[in-house]
């Protein structure tokens, strides 16, 4: 997959992911709080993904 894939596919399950967590934890919370969150959790992946491919 390219570049452009793999970050579409990691954004949509990152926004999915960060809506069902704000809703659940913080029911009140705001679109901006849903976004920041979903940016943190993307930005994670590839911080793990860059850990992984060191490791090798």
């Amino acid at each position: 997959m390219n570049a452009l894939t793999v970050f579409t596919i990691r954004a949509i399950v990152g926004t999915i992911a960060a809506v069902f967590m704000t809703r659940f934890f913080h029911p009140e919370s705001g679109i901006v709080e849903i976004l920041g969150l979903a940016v943190f959790l993307v930005g994670m992946a590839y911080v793990m993904e860059a850990f992984r491919k060191r490791k090798k």
